[in-house]
């Protein structure tokens, strides 16, 4: 029978079910060769020659299929519809070659299927081909581009720069993109503008909100009203004014449904809708499609099969009706440029199978699956019909006008099941409006806006304008004394951080990527440290910071976007058979071995000034008091410069080692970092930066002496408040309180990894203050051991609630105790937890002495087990030499195959 091979063995369990038992399906368990991370595996000089190798794990797999080939003699490869799959498909056949596996006799086929269903695998069996000889090519051409940038230029970094670990031919771009997003931010000059809003009532009291838009009879642009004055004297001109209703406009609008998911948006929309992250994305839709509920997750393509579309039709009207169809089904044009890789969108194999009626499935997979499912069903449903209307309200003589704005939905279409979501939401013309005609006189009320008042956004700026009657202030807000009329200051915002979705839709954009690397290279980025993520958001690191700067300014046009982006068209090509994979090759090797070589005689102290210069705007802002930004703000003499470390980038002062002064890259600091602090005699007491945080230290490092003394900063003692006799309190501990009345042991205090604390022998009890450490007397530090002792059990023996006598078999005291998990009865050695519908005082001898021999039982049972493998051990041991394990390991082997 023909041996198939699929990539996962969850995979290869859901396909023999429908293959059954005619075929032997294995699984490869992914790629079963790769380059050796050495020197030479990839040799320019050989023209490109690639020396695979089959890794460790792959060994036994690659075995197992050879074996069944040795019986079934035809091969049917079934790896995923993509170009990893493809790849996956050549490795195994050159490795089964080189065995000699696969003979000459030996009929090799290749079979892709878009989903893991009886229909498409069936259809797939009777459509063999060969391995697609140009998509292996797009592959061996994108894995030796990685080599050669990863191993030739990640070296460079180490020497160059200490601390970084990396560089990769799309992992730096993509890096680049959050660093000079970074920079924007931090570039970015806020300019302010204030709004005015008002809240009016209709004649039948409905209540609604507008926004000044005309002032004076001049329509107002978004920085008309720069300042407080500007904005309070707008609110009066509306306050004073008799307002009606000037206009009502409503404009008939229809809304499309977005196309079904490709890998890029379902990534984008998963972090939108659940925060997962591409990694997590990818791993669960990879788990709904091995157990054959949704088709393919790799993929360019946003077209569906026409019995998909077909099929998604039916179940539209099977739940909501006709008119929820369009009358011809819709078609998406795919965005991929390769027609090869443009594979069918992702969707549901089962379109009227809903996440309800999968319960089995954990969280996340029905979350993902519901997702899908949902986006799949609303691409193929007659679009929304809504109502947009304009209100203009406005003084008679036109001077104030207000609008508000607002959608009314005729008929909820697709929106019904389903409405993407956005990163930056909007919702004022989201909201209703209430019946309103031309003409209607509206009068200003108070319903809320006194909550915007309060709340208000701060800001500095004090609001100089002259007193106007019947107005009240506060910090960046103006508001009418009867709550109706609100001015607001507002600043204008940076672009936002990106988070992974937004990051993943600007690689798309720039054609950087592919969606089967956009997980990894999101996830390569923060293993390496170079990026974190706080609240969803991606932050570059200053390690992160100075990689991309170097890379910039000595590797400019390897990580630039339209270098990167033509590279991935010319991958493509190749994929398309219109490109020769070894020209591209010579081509990039040509320019980028060149860019290395001028780089390898660089001294690092140039490196640091070339960088120092670039990110000047940076690390040195102007300073508010016109003193030069370079000049160390803790000794006032040293100049500032960048300097490197394992940990990343700092800036540190020119006065080294007399002036410790560092602070981090972002940004202007304070003298909160390394220095100084004074002398203890000949010593020099030093606050440092560490890798756990903050130290102080007691002289330097030298061979003598090459464990200094330390103490860690407690996290409530802030570095910037650090003094020389703080540091010597801290490099005091333990401090000795003095020997304990009881036994005249020592007790002592200090300050541990679970914060301060006395101990006592082996008794340590946690105090609530720091301070207290330096100060806790006697009395109180013997007090505090004793609860801690009577809590655990140490010291003094504890009490018990309830004394029940003598054990009547076996004799011995009965107790009823109190535990950490509950109350329990005590004989001996044996604790037996007393129900939890049994009150301690209620406990009898009679049931004390039953739970007691139920336990003992119990932990004889374990015992017995545990004697038996024991037992069988020694025999083996007697047995002769090597004999019986070179049985055993036979068995294993025919086991297996």
């Amino acid at each position: 029978m023909p041996v198939v091979v699929v990539e996962s063995p969850a995979k290869a369990k859901t396909i023999n079910k429908y293959l059954g038992d005619d075929y032997t399906v294995l699984a490869s368990y992914g790629h079963v060769r790769d380059l050796p991370p050495k020197d030479g595996s990839v040799d320019p000089d050989s023209d490109f020659d690639m020396k695979w190798e089959v890794g460790y794990d792959s060994r036994k797999h690659v075995k197992a299929i050879a074996d069944a080939l040795a019986d079934d003699n035809e091969l049917i490869l079934a790896t995923d519809p993509d170009r990893e799959g493809e790849a996956i498909s050549w490795h195994l056949q050159e490795a089964l070659t080189k065995r000699k596996a696969i003979k000459k006799t030996t009929p090799v086929s290749r079979v892709v299927f878009n989903a893991i269903t009886k229909s498409a695998i069936t259809e797939a069996m009777e459509h063999p081909r060969q391995v697609d000889a140009p998509l292996v090519e797009a592959y061996l051409a994108r894995r030796a581009l990685d080599y050669l940038v990863g191993f030739n230029l990640s070296p460079v970094l180490w020497r160059k720069l200490p601390g970084a670990k990396s560089a990769g031919r799309v992992q730096s771009v993509c890096l680049r993109l959050i660093v000079e997003r970074e920079q924007e931010i931090e570039a970015f000059d806020p300019r302010e503008y204030w709004s005015v809003k008002a809240m009016l009532a209709t004649p039948r009291g409905q209540e609604f909100e507008a926004r000044l838009t005309v002032l004076a009879g001049k329509k107002l642009d978004k920085f008309d009203l720069a300042n407080a004055t500007a904005a309070e004297l707008a609110v009066q001109a509306v306050h004073s004014r008799a307002l009606s209703v000037q206009r009502v406009e409503a404009k008939p609008t229809n809304r499309s449904p977005s196309a079904p998911f490709m890998t890029s948006t379902l990534q984008q929309e998963a972090s939108r809708k659940f925060g997962f992250g591409a990694r997590q994305t990818m791993s669960t839709a990879q788990r709904l499609y091995e157990a054959g509920y949704i088709t393919y997750m790799r993929t360019d393509g946003i077209d569906m099969a026409p019995e998909a579309v077909a099929a998604a039709r039916d179940a539209i009207v099977e739940r909501y009706g006709d008119k929820y169809i369009p009358s011809e089904p819709r078609v998406y044009k795919n965005k991929a440029k390769n027609a090869q890789e443009a594979h069918e969108c992702i969707r549901p194999t089962d379109m009227k199978l809903d996440a309800g009626q999968l319960a089995k499935l954990e969280a996340d997979q029905r979350k993902l699956y519901d997702l899908i499912w949902k986006r799949t069903l609303a691409s193929q449903m007659a679009g929304a019909k809504l109502e947009r209307t304009t209100v203009d309200i406005g003084s008679e003589d036109e001077q104030v006008m207000l609008r508000s704005t607002g959608q009314v939905v005729v008929f909820d279409g697709f929106m019904k099941v389903y409405t993407e979501g956005r990163d930056d939401v909007d919702d004022e013309d989201e909201k209703r409006l209430p019946q309103i005609a031309e003409g209607d006189a509206t009068k200003l009320v108070n319903a809320g806006l006194e909550t915007d008042f309060a709340k208000g956004e701060k800001s500095d700026s004090k609001i100089t304008a002259p007193a106007v009657e019947g107005m009240r202030r506060n910090a960046g807000a103006i508001l009418t004394d009867d709550g109706a009329v609100l001015g607001q200051q507002h600043f204008t915002q940076p672009p936002p951080r990106f988070t992974e979705a937004t990051l993943v839709k600007r690689m798309e954009e720039l054609g950087i990527g592919r969606p089967s690397t956009y997980a990894s290279i999101v996830t390569t980025i923060q293993d390496r440290e170079y990026v974190r993520k706080e609240k969803n958001r991606l932050i570059p690191e200053d390690k992160g910071r100075i990689v991309t700067v170097f890379l910039t300014n000595y590797f400019r046009k390897y990580v630039g976007y339209d270098f990167t982006a033509g590279l991935e068209a010319e991958l493509d090509d190749v994929s398309a058979g219109d490109r020769d994979y070894k020209e591209v090759l010579r081509q990039f090797w040509k320019d980028f071995s060149a860019a290395i070589g001028e780089t390898s005689e660089l001294r690092i102290s140039e490196v640091l000034d070339t960088l120092d210069d670039v990110l000047a705007p940076t690390l040195y802002p102007p300073r508010e008091d016109g003193s030069d930004p370079r000049t160390c703000p803790l000794c006032g003499e040293g100049k500032l410069h960048l300097k490197t470390s394992k940990s990343g980038g700092f800036v540190g002062c020119g006065n080294y080692p007399e002036c410790r002064y560092t602070r981090p890259i972002g940004g202007e600091g304070d003298a909160s970092g390394d220095r100084v602090l004074g002398m203890d005699g000949e010593d020099e007491i030093s606050l440092r930066s560490g890798r756990f945080g903050p130290y102080v230290q007691r002289g330097e490092v030298t061979e003598d002496n090459k464990k200094p003394p330390r103490a860690s900063l407690p996290k409530t003692w802030a570095p910037d408040a650090m003094t020389l006799e703080k540091a010597l309190m801290l490099l005091s501990l333990p401090r000795e309180i003095g020997p304990h009345p009881e036994d005249g042991e020592m007790v002592e205090s200090s300050i541990g990894r679970y914060g301060p604390y006395v101990k006592h022998g082996r008794v340590y009890a946690n105090i609530p203050d720091v301070d207290e450490v330096f100060t806790i007397g006697m009395n109180r530090a013997v007090e505090v051991l004793a609860q801690k002792a009577a809590k655990t059990g140490r010291g003094a023996a504890a009490k018990p609630l309830k004394e029940l006598g003598e054990h009547p078999d076996e004799g011995g005291p009965v107790n009823v105790m109190e535990g950490r998990y509950g109350p329990y009865v005590k004989w001996a050695k044996i604790n037996a937890t007393i129900p939890k519908d049994v009150e301690p005082a209620d406990v009898t001898m009679e049931q004390a002495v039953q739970w007691i021999a139920e336990k003992a039982a119990k932990k004889g049972g374990r015992k017995k087990a545990a004697k038996k493998p024991a037992a069988k051990k020694t025999t083996a041991k007697k047995a002769p030499a090597k004999k019986k394990p070179a049985a055993k390991k036979k068995t294993k082997d025919d086991s297996d195959n």
